[in-house]
């Protein structure tokens, strides 16, 4: 006699929620089974975070109901949600790294005795919390001096020292390596045999097939369906998500490799010659035509950002000379850089990128308005204008001027920030992870667009930890590994292995960079592991002449 099925621990039926100008989930369908690991799908905007944050009781819905262990339930806030049994680790870990471990774990529940923090009762729980995930962790140890995938396995622990029914992971290997991805995939199956339902968020669609054992895909704020990962193809996934079939990205990786830039003298915008900063990046050599998209492929601290933060003016350099448009420069500042239109978009989106409590607008025109100084303010029909041109041209939802870019999702706000440095007019744009955290149909336009921009005329430095997106959009590929460029090389017949390769290898031989593809191919490589994802889009670029306060180019 076959067994029923277990019921759900978590389920929301009929989940609406409507904000000023958007509704954003019409009648959505979601549940959760005992251990199980369940993954939420969809673009950016399609509703994912406000139905979790529905379930943790950030929000309050409209219309629907949700049940836990079949119980009706109705949070008022992520604390009451916690002591009910629903805990979430966020993708930035909120720990004190100035307390240890124990603390960490502990904190706001301390034992006590006679009114005193009971010291040794605190690190006896939590050794034994560490080591029910069989996690080998001194709890005495100060939290900041262990590594960020450790303090989120930490967090884990926190989370389920509640008893948690289930466990929402946002984004939890955003910024973990392929060996603290096994270790948190390690952790997450412990989990579930002891029958936590885990929710696993994330954007990359190989970590979504290893770990879940099913999805619910979200397209605008509707349910597109609930699906078994081994009964769905990825194709049909991404096709789901996004509306369309997939053809955009290979037909743009066909144009990029039948480009041909003009890097003759005369043509290059930026030169940097033996530039540098002690402690940062060793003294390399970069030039940067106009049209062309430079990628930056390299481990994280092999120094790329510190490369990219000194041609935008970020961090001065303190060794080399700078050319722009010919001429030796000298940026000290980031505005001196917006002045070269010299454009800089940092990885770092929440805290050096969008002003959360500014509406879309202000974000558009905040780079603009800085450049022609607060005492000659833009008047307010330019602004409106400026604003639908970039909402329409990059495709931001809701295309609400008034919205404020806190309540975006993370790759509108990514669209918002580059609207505001395409307002200016770059000549060069930097963009230091752009698509990171980011679904794959929002990818999709920020990758296209980049292409655009680049056949108008714009040169364009592109980073990402993902070596398949630098070679699907780059002409020339710079490799860096331990604060040195060990490579500059024509992406003509690279490949991910060969990229690898020169990443892994253990040595820098030489001051001069390897300047061809068999160079690069014979280096001998390590194990290195990269993720996948293809998206797919259509969405014009937007016309930064049409742009441009004054007709600077």
């Amino acid at each position: 006699m076959n067994q029923a099925p277990p019921a759900p621990v978590v389920e929301m039926r009929d989940i609406s929620i409507s904000f000023p100008g958007v509704k954003a989930l019409d009648g959505v369908d979601f549940r959760m089974f005992p251990g199980e690991v369940h993954s939420l799908m969809g673009e950016n905007g399609a509703g994912k975070s406000t139905l979790i944050k529905a379930l943790t009781g950030v929000y309050g819905i409209d219309a629907g109901t949700i049940t836990l262990a079949g119980d009706r339930v109705s949070f008022s806030g992520p604390a009451q949600a916690q002591a009910a049994g629903i805990s979430t680790v966020y993708q930035e870990v909120n720990l004190l790294p100035n307390l240890s471990v124990a603390e960490n774990i502990m904190l706001g529940r301390e034992p006590r005795r006679l009114g005193s923090i009971g010291w040794r009762a605190m690190r006896r729980r939590a050794a034994e919390l560490l080591a029910g995930l069989n996690l080998d962790i001194d709890p005495g140890s100060l939290l900041g001096d262990h590594s960020l995938a450790v303090q989120q396995l930490v967090a884990i622990a926190r989370a389920i020292d509640v008893q948690a029914k289930v466990l929402i992971l946002d984004e939890p290997t955003s910024s973990l390596d392929a060996d603290e991805v096994a270790e948190l995939f390690r952790v997450i199956r412990s989990l579930k045999e002891q029958g936590v339902a885990i929710l696993f968020v994330s954007h990359f669609l190989d970590q979504v097939y290893e770990i879940c054992d099913r999805l619910t895909v979200l397209r605008n704020g509707k349910l597109v369906g609930e699906y078994l990962v081994d009964e769905l193809l990825r194709i049909d996934l991404v096709q789901k998500m996004i509306g369309k079939e997939l053809t955009t990205l290979d037909d743009l990786e066909q144009r990029a490799r039948s480009v041909v830039v003009d890097d003759s003298d005369a043509a290059v915008f930026v030169n940097a010659a033996g530039l540098g900063r002690r402690g940062a990046i060793n003294p390399a050599d970069l030039p940067i035509a106009a049209g062309e998209v430079v990628g930056l492929a390299g481990l994280l601290g092999s120094g790329r950002t510190e490369f990219a933060r000194l041609l935008g003016g970020i961090d001065r350099a303190d060794a080399g000379e700078l050319t722009i448009g010919g001429r030796p420069t000298k940026l000290r500042t980031p505005r001196q850089a917006i002045a070269h239109r010299i454009a800089f978009s940092s990885e770092n989106r929440r805290d050096e990128g969008i002003v959360g409590d500014l509406t879309v607008r202000d974000n558009i025109v905040l780079a603009l308005q800085a450049d022609r100084g607060w005492f000659r303010p833009i008047p307010k029909k330019r602004q409106d204008e400026l604003a639908q041109s970039y909402i329409q041209a990059l495709n931001i939802r809701p295309g609400n001027p008034d919205a404020l870019v806190r309540n975006l999702s993370g790759g509108n706000q990514q669209k918002v920030l580059l609207a505001r440095w395409l307002a200016i007019a770059p000549r060069l744009l930097i963009l230091d992870e752009p698509t990171r955290g980011i679904d794959i149909g929002a990818k999709a336009e920020i990758q296209k667009l980049v292409f655009n921009l680049a056949e108008n005329g714009m040169s364009v430095l592109f980073i990402s930890a993902e070596l398949e997106e630098v070679l699907r959009l780059s002409h020339r590929i710079v490799v860096l590994r331990d604060r040195h460029v060990v490579a500059d090389l024509e992406n003509d017949g690279l490949t991910v292995d060969s990229l690898l390769a020169l990443i892994a290898d253990g040595s820098v031989e030489s001051d001069e960079p390897v300047r061809d593809v068999a160079a690069a191919a014979s280096v001998t490589a390590a194990s290195v592991t990269g993720h996948t994802e293809d998206p797919t889009a259509d969405h014009p670029a937007p016309t930064t002449a049409d742009h441009t306060e004054g007709g600077r180019r």
